[in-house]
């Protein structure tokens, strides 16, 4: 049976992992948070705890945001104060916790299952590395690759997020794919969006220790207090959000995180280098020429 172009292009992103590309484009809230420059980041972030979690939201292509994870553990660690870090990058069900404290990066990333081609290992290494080397265990969050069709069939995710945030939720998905997702594979692909957040809620709050906090990196759109993983967690349960944001973030994340109650601090890293994201994306989904 011939599959729909909708069904096609879903199959894609699935495969293609896409879904990287959306997380960070919308948040929901009321309080404009505070906004730190990337030098006075140790003191924001000793301002930022205690907490039971940190969650650390990143634009996945800026190399200032993975070093900033780094320098995050690294300090932490050296504090004694970090339980864990919980990672978007690799699924749940994988960790570091094996692993000595000098293991090799090849051993690292087949603890972790490292999918480089949707997560460069070049990029997120060193962060691995660096909770490998302080002795804290590193979790993978993310819902597992295999469990994602199965979750866009899941209906009960459509209740999780107030009226308001789901349909910020969809508008994001609509802005992170340049208007070229399907609006029939909306709903689907929040669905989607929603599990890899509970996922990764669930992941850290198996990881928590008293006195000490569980860092959570992912992706902006995952980590915003009443839109991402914090929406899973109950009101007990002391979280901080701290969001990186380049010059040339999306004016999604941008505007949406300056004057909402997303984040409580906002790190501000220098631009990036001008691209055209949209035209990227239509020219990777351009069906395929037949053969001559």
């Amino acid at each position: 049976m011939q599959r729909s172009p909708d069904t096609h292009l879903c199959a894609r992103l699935l495969l293609a992992g896409a879904l990287a590309a959306l997380a960070g484009c919308a948040s929901t809230g009321t309080t404009p948070p505070s906004t730190t420059p990337l030098a006075a980041w140790p003191d924001r972030l000793q301002a930022l705890l205690p907490a039971d979690v940190l969650l650390l939201g990143e634009q996945h292509d800026a190399p200032d945001h993975q070093r900033l994870q780094r320098e995050t553990v690294l300090w932490l660690a050296a504090k004694g104060q970090l339980a864990a870090v919980v990672m978007e990058m690799a699924e749940s069900g994988h960790s570091t916790l094996a692993l000595p404290r000098d293991a090799t990066e090849l051993q690292a990333q087949a603890a972790l299952q490292w999918n480089d081609a949707a997560w460069p290992w070049k990029a997120y290494g060193p962060v691995v590395m660096a909770a490998v080397a302080a002795g804290v265990p590193l979790l993978g969050g993310n819902l597992p690759r295999a469990q994602m069709r199965a979750a866009m069939g899941e209906a009960r995710w459509d209740q999780h997020l107030p009226a308001p945030a789901l349909a910020q939720q969809y508008q994001a998905l609509r802005d992170g794919h340049c208007g070229l997702l399907p609006e029939s594979q909306i709903a689907p692909m929040a669905r989607i969006q929603i599990a890899r957040d509970a996922s990764m809620a669930r992941t850290a709050q198996q990881a928590l220790h008293p006195g000490q906090t569980v860092l959570l990196v992912a992706g902006s759109g995952h980590v915003l207090r009443s839109l991402g993983v914090p929406t899973h967690w109950p009101a007990s349960l002391v979280s901080k959000v701290a969001l990186a944001q380049s010059g040339q973030a999306l004016n999604a994340i941008k505007n949406e995180a300056t004057k909402h109650d997303g984040a409580d601090t906002v790190i501000e890293t220098p631009a990036l280098p001008p691209r055209d994201a949209c035209a990227e994306l239509r020219e990777k989904w351009r069906p395929a020429r037949p053969a001559p």
